[in-house]
Parts: structure tokens; sequence; C-alpha cells
């Protein structure tokens, strides 16, 4: 993982090194960012997607008849290549196209792509944000620190209590959708919905609080997606700096939406498409991304991929009715796009479905729990009311001392009575 990170290091430093260096025209700065992109690109592919091409083009062959299994190698997926590589490319994508010069101090630009608190799973850094961060002078900044200790313990909570102890009800019911009732799979789905937003926003937030510990500003990921009111407001709010990364260096260069309602559809199909095979080198992330493609397009037709960009009820405590049913019709799909997203392959993300919709649907679900049912609950109160906020767990927004102190050490009292700390990040395998 070393080597790949100096070999993505060292390409990117000197490339941007030389555009910005050079006198010589933009087709040879062109050519050498079109080298280094492609360098990276390639490491990417080698390690993440050579096993899919060569499985499928293996299946291809032996339809005529060829054996090809030697098109398949034991490759093993360095953890945060795909954030690492893209954090990389933004750099010296950027030099080229002049919005930023390029980085003399190499510590700096090692330090940019390589920087330890979201290099396995993101937040995907800006050199326009973070570089000029590492070359002030920093100092400890206590109201900094402290809001990246309540970050860091968020984020364990939602990790470790939330996330971890699902992951158990998710495993056994998907391992057994065909023998499980309609109504446990629904739950099953749910339990999926809720799990990888904690487990993927729980480590955003950790990063994200160990950055501050060090008085750097990271990107926020996540903001309260599952109040948002259509599919595309989810998109806004989910995984925020994937996102604008595809918007900026994919979608925009494609021509966005300003090239009528046609090409507006085809990019945005292609976004997801990109964004799904981004994810995992199988076809469920692919049609995953495809689905969510789909969704999108009555609300290009409408205009409805425009609306929404405040935040839910404000200035209100409570949702208005059309809210409230926005919110469940777009947390409906997406927790099937999250059946295609967790399911190993096509045929059991779509037996999965079907099995839901019978007559079981309507009996009781196996797995149901109570404690976390309440926990989820909880969780999603912290976030309504801090939803107006730069990040949800706004506990500073309560005078007294004493009483954030007993929020504090009820969430430590959850972390170690309910804490299970044996599994991975799930962003990990991307």
């Amino acid at each position: 993982m070393l080597g790949l990170i100096l070999l993505t290091s060292v390409s990117t430093y000197l490339s941007a090194l030389y555009i910005d260096r050079s006198d010589g025209s933009r087709g040879r700065q062109k050519i050498i960012s079109v080298a280094n992109i492609l360098i990276n690109i390639s490491v990417l592919g080698v390690f993440k997607y050579f096993n899919f091409f060569g499985e499928n083009f293996s299946r291809l062959f032996n339809i005529f008849g060829f054996e090809m299994d030697w098109m398949t190698r034991d490759i093993l997926l360095p953890i945060g290549i795909s954030f690492y590589t893209f954090t990389a490319l933004s750099y010296s994508i950027d030099v080229y196209m002049r919005r930023i010069k390029a980085e003399r101090d190499v510590v700096s630009v090692f330090a940019y792509i390589a920087f330890f608190p979201h290099l396995l799973a993101g937040p995907i850094a800006r050199a326009t944000s973070l570089l000029p961060q590492f070359r002030r002078c920093r100092e400890f900044d206590y109201a900094m620190a402290v809001d990246g200790m309540r970050l860091l313990l968020y984020g364990l909570f939602k990790k470790i209590v939330i996330a971890d102890n699902l992951n158990v009800f998710v495993n056994a019911i998907f391992e057994n959708y065909q023998g499980e009732s309609g109504s446990t799979l629904l739950l099953g789905a749910f339990y999926f919905t809720i799990q990888i937003y904690c487990d993927f926003s729980g480590y955003s937030d950790m990063a994200i609080g160990v950055a501050k510990l060090l008085g750097i500003n990271l990107l926020q990921n996540f903001r309260m997606p599952y109040f948002s009111r259509n599919v595309a407001e989810f998109w806004r709010r989910w995984h925020i700096s994937l996102n604008t990364w595809f918007r900026d260096y994919i979608y925009i260069p494609l021509g966005g939406s300003h090239k009528g309602v046609l090409m507006t559809i085809v990019n945005t199909m292609i976004i997801f498409l990109v964004c799904g095979f981004w994810h995992g080198a199988n076809w469920t992330f692919i049609l995953w991304g495809a689905y969510h493609g789909l969704l999108f397009v009555p609300l290009i037709l409408t205009g409805g991929n425009k609306l929404y960009k405040d935040s839910i009820a404000q200035g209100r405590r409570f949702p208005n009715v059309m809210e409230i049913a926005g919110i469940v019709v777009t947390f409906v799909l997406i927790m099937f796009g999250w059946i295609l997203f967790r399911a190993d392959n096509i045929y059991q993300a779509f037996g999965y479905m079907a099995n839901i919709f019978d007559a079981s649907l309507f009996s009781a679900p196996q797995y149901f729990s109570k404690i976390y049912m309440f926990i989820i609950f909880v969780m999603f109160l912290v976030e309504w009311l801090g939803r107006g906020h730069e990040f949800e767990f706004y506990i500073s927004g309560v005078r007294s001392k004493w009483i954030r102190r007993v929020v504090y050490i009820v969430i430590l009292l959850l972390i170690f009575i309910y804490g299970k700390s044996s599994e991975n990040f799930i962003y990990f395998n991307f």
C-alpha cells in the first residue's frame, strides 16, 4: 500500500510541478496531465477492476467454448486506493486548469494525498482547501479541539453501537433471504439503510474530528441525508466530497446541464454509472448507479432536481405534510437501492426484492429489536434538532454544561454497553 501511495504522490507532484513551471504550449502540458491521470487510473484499474473484467471476458469466451480461466488473479485491494487516487487527481487537474499553483514543497503534497484521518475512506480532500492549511502556522485551538472530540464521540457511537450491531442482523437476513418472511426482508433492508449511513458517516465524523484536533478542517461529507425530500436532495447530502468531485471533474466538463434536457439526462446517467463502478467491481454496483440515474430522470424533466437546497422545515420546528411525504417516499426509494448495493450478486438482489412482496409481508418480522429501534429513533431526533447547523450533533447549543456532560456520559455508557468493535468500515472495501 505504501508503495502505491508513493507512486501516486511522486507522479502527481512531478507532473503538477512541470505543468506549473512550463512555459511551453498547453498541448505539452495536456500530455503531461493526461499521462499522470492514466498512471493513477491504471493503478486503480489493475488492483480494483482487473478481476472484474477478467471474469466477464472469461465467461464470454466460455460461451464459445474457450477456457480463459488464466484471466483472473488473486489481487488484494489496497485499503483506501479509490480515495487517495481521487484526492491526487483533483490536485493535478486543478493545477492544469490553473485553479491553483503547483505546490513546491514535496512534503505538503505528500501530506495532502496521504493525510491519515481521511486516507482510508474520505472525505476526499481538495487541494484548494487543505494545502493552505498545511502552509500556515497552527496553534492549539481549544474550541476546535472540543468540536473534534464531540465528532469523535458521536462518530464512534454511530459506528460501534448502531452500525456494527445492525450488521449482525443484516448478515443473517441477507444470507438466508430465501427462507425469511417478506416483513423480515423489509426490516433487513431498513437495517442496512441505517447501517451503511452510520458506518460511513461515523467514519467521516471521526476523520473530521481527528483532523480538528490537529488544527485542520476537512470537508463535511454528510448533511442529514435521510431527511431529504427527493433523490436529488439526497445526493447533495450523501457522500458530499465524492459527489462534488464527480460534478466538478466529470459532469461539468461533459457539459453539465447546459446542452439541453436530453444531454443533461445522458450526463447524469454517465455520472451515476461511473459512481456505481467506483464503488466496486460488481454488476450490483453498476445497477445501483443506473437505478439512481433513472430516479433522476423525472426530476430533471420536471425541474425537481433544482429544488430543496435549503434545510428542511427551515425556521419551523416540524415539517409539513408534503415534506413528510417527500421524506418517506425518498427514504423508501433509497432503501430499495441499498438492497442492490448490499447483495452479493444480481440474482440475490432481485430474489430478495421479489420475496418481500408476498403475503408474509404482513407478518411479524424476525430480528426486530426494540432497543436498537429506540437508539435509531434517538439518533434521528438528534439529527433533526441539529439540522440547521454544520454538524448534526449540535450539543454546543445546550447552554447548561451539566446537561452536556450528562449527554456525553450517556453516549459513553451506550458505547461501553452495546459497542461492538470487531467490524471493519464498509467503505474500506472501496
